[in-house]
């Protein structure tokens, strides 16, 4: 006589099992996460914290909107230097410019060929043996040309009691495989930031989850 399945494990096996295959899924769930290379420089004065200032458009960043809407991002990571945004009309003590972009380069990536168009003989590819028990060779490693992105913002702070000298420059730099800087954007303004102040010349690298 056959038994279902229900007879024999019983409803508190098939929950186990359950709850077995939920948590062997979550042990597989990769979190996705975005990092850049950040480069610093800073001789901050102690004396910043309470200070107004204001962001300056560069050549061509006046009535820009993609600059206004980036601006916008920095302002919204600028309150970990401890100043605050002078009024319209007010003087302020601190410059804020803004440099970035993402210039397109070429490269190459090894990728396997697509064994469609190779049938496993040559002098490529090593010997495998099959899943009917036949052999099996690998296709062969090949370049192929890519392009990268390569996004960038660059902060740069400038104190008018002291000559308008710099005081912080910060860049943050993140490659992507398609042009996705306004994507990528709210993670570069908080990565120039992070930090702050730091050590004068720093290199690091940052990482947040997406």
């Amino acid at each position: 006589m056959f038994l279902r399945y229900g007879q024999v494990f019983g409803v508190g096996s098939r929950a186990v099992l359950a709850l077995a295959s939920l948590l062997v899924l979550a042990s597989c769930t990769v979190i996705p996460t975005w990092s850049a290379r950040v480069t610093s420089y800073q001789q901050w004065p102690p004396d910043a914290v309470g200070k107004t200032y204001r962001i300056v458009p560069g050549h061509g960043q006046a009535g820009n909107l993609q600059f206004q809407t980036f601006s916008d991002m920095v302002r919204a990571n600028i309150g970990r230097t401890g100043l605050v945004e002078a009024a319209p009309g007010q003087r302020a003590r601190f410059d804020v410019s803004l440099e970035y972009g993402n210039p397109v380069t070429n490269t190459w990536t090894q990728q396997y060929a697509d064994p469609y168009f190779y049938n496993g003989y040559g002098p490529w590819g090593g010997y495998y043996r099959g899943w009917g028990g036949g052999p099996y060779y690998a296709p062969p490693v090949v370049n192929v040309p890519v392009q990268v992105y390569n996004n960038f913002l660059t902060v740069i702070i400038k104190d008018s009691a002291r000559g308008n000298v710099e005081v912080y420059r910060s860049g943050a730099q993140s490659e992507s495989p398609r042009d996705n800087l306004l994507v990528v954007m709210p993670y570069l303004a908080r990565a120039v930031f992070d930090g702050f102040p730091g050590n004068n010349g720093q290199v690091r690298v940052v990482q947040y989850q997406r």
